[in-house]
């Protein structure tokens, strides 16, 4: 892991550049007809459609091969197993974390750009974006594999867990480079507009990884270390795709080395944004790991439990998530461009998420006990599994608004109230986590999550009553 700073030395070298090439019309016409017609003209519903819907689909799939992870692991009937699928959870967020560092800050600066119509900019951005996360995911293989002994204690392994969290651990940290590109490019491909291209390579992976899965859990027997490696594996597939994409139908995103420019303009737009971003989801890991703490005090059962339950809240979660980072472009797009169409977008994907979270809501409350019992048939598991997801489905629709209010952030260059909204949920959490417990034991942990999600949006709607004017004077209708 490096800073901004860091990046800007080693990379200063590159910086100057030649005369920038100029694009022909009819290039320019056809970027026009294929993606400006829905940041510019499309109707907002359609327009939304066309971002959120490939977001969302693609972040669901990548929950169901999560499910599916559990589930193929289930069947072992080694809770162990579980325990150590749950454990490492904090150790892909903060690989993850990585590739949203640079991908989202690189993401959202080329839509801006694009509303400006800087289209050799976009170029140098997705250079950099490409080449920085390598070095990124580099660094984290050479630095995170001696000290593997150390993170699999620190992630809370216990000795029955410890051997098969060790296994997922070392295979992850192997193949970081391959999973912060897969990150970074996903997200700098949905930024150009090419939504449909960012959900098909996330669909891609998902589709292989499950077959890898199926293949290590009941053909090679390889257990965890199968389904950590499947993953890896699975996000090589994706880069490849991506790349292509990049490389070869993309008019203004490239890999090239020859466009690469790390200026002080990159650098402070990506990291200005990203840096919030990578802030926010090393809090979720590190959350995920103070919880995991907590609950080991209740067992082995209960860190299953939360696993299992943690997946299964993800698929609504992850929907929502993919409807707020789905919009983000349009949004930072109309920024720039044209600020009433901003504040329709934001409108519409209000109402979006209220309607979804009630369907959502609905469904888990009257099949909970048989969704748990999917991945395992412990009465204790179904029992405790089925309690955590009554209380966390509680708090869906505010953690929806609470992404939302992040993308918005994100999307207007707003960086204080994006790094604000990164680290407020983690900050509110660790002591509200910590009386709870005292208070009201597994229950108040529990319901510790509930708190600190309400607390950030509360936090969210505030800053964005606050910034209203500054945003755009149409978005204080919001408020009303």
């Amino acid at each position: 892991m490096i800073s901004s700073n860091t990046v800007r030395f080693n990379l200063t070298l590159l910086e100057k550049r030649n005369a920038r090439p100029t694009y022909t019309k009819k290039e320019v016409i056809r970027m026009d007809t294929e993606n400006l017609h829905y940041f510019e003209k499309a109707p907002i519903a359609k327009a939304v459609a066309h971002f959120a819907v490939p977001m969302m689909l693609g972040t669901s799939m990548s929950v169901i091969y999560s499910i599916l992870n559990a589930f193929f692991l289930g069947t072992l009937g080694n809770t162990a197993m579980l325990t150590a699928l749950a454990l490492t959870l904090p150790l892909f967020a903060v690989i993850m974390a990585l590739g949203n560092l640079i991908g989202m800050g690189s993401g959202t600066f080329i839509s801006r750009l694009l509303g400006e119509k800087k289209y050799d900019d976009v170029k140098h951005v997705s250079s950099f974006a490409f080449y920085a996360s390598l070095v990124l995911g580099i660094i984290v293989m050479a630095v995170g594999i001696p000290l593997i002994d150390s993170i699999v204690h620190g992630l809370g392994a216990t000795t029955e867990s410890f051997g098969f969290t060790k296994d997922y651990v070392t295979i992850m940290l192997i193949g970081s480079p391959i999973v912060v590109l897969f990150f970074t490019l996903e997200n700098i491909v949905r930024a150009e507009g090419a939504a449909i291209t960012s959900m098909t390579g996330m669909i891609l992976s998902v589709v292989v990884n499950i077959i890898l899965d199926a293949l290590a859990i009941f053909v090679f027997d390889w257990g965890v270390t199968g389904v950590a490696s499947a993953t890896v594996i699975s996000n090589l597939v994706a880069i490849v795709y991506y790349a292509y994409h990049m490389g070869n139908k993309s008019q203004f995103l490239t890999i090239s080395a020859k466009w690469f420019k790390a200026s002080k303009d990159i650098l402070g737009n990506v990291f200005k944004i990203g840096v919030p971003v990578f802030i926010m989801s090393i809090f979720l890991g590190a959350m995920s790991l103070i919880f995991n703490h907590f609950l080991v005090e209740y067992g082995d059962q209960a860190v299953a439990a939360h696993g299992i339950s943690s997946r299964l809240l993800q698929f609504p979660e992850f929907i929502l998530m993919g409807l707020c980072e789905g919009v983000v472009p349009l949004i930072a797009f109309s920024f720039t461009a044209n600020k009433l169409r901003m504040k329709q977008t934001i409108s519409f994907t209000i109402k979006t998420i209220a309607a979804l979270a009630a369907v959502f809501g609905v469904i888990v409350y009257l099949v909970s006990d048989h969704l748990i019992g999917l991945f395992t048939n412990d009465p204790q598991l179904i029992e405790m599994g089925s309690y955590i997801l009554h209380v966390t489905f509680l708090s869906l629709f505010i953690t929806g608004m609470t992404t939302l209010f992040t993308g918005i952030f994100q999307a207007t260059a707003q960086g204080t109230a994006a790094f604000i909204m990164s680290i407020i949920q983690g900050v509110t959490l660790i002591p509200v986590l910590y009386i709870a417990n005292q208070m009201n034991g597994f229950h108040g942990v529990i319901w510790s999550l509930v708190i600190a999600d309400a607390v950030a949006f509360l936090v969210g709607a505030t800053m964005l009553y606050v910034l209203r004017n500054k945003l755009q004077p149409e978005m204080e209708s919001l408020m009303h």
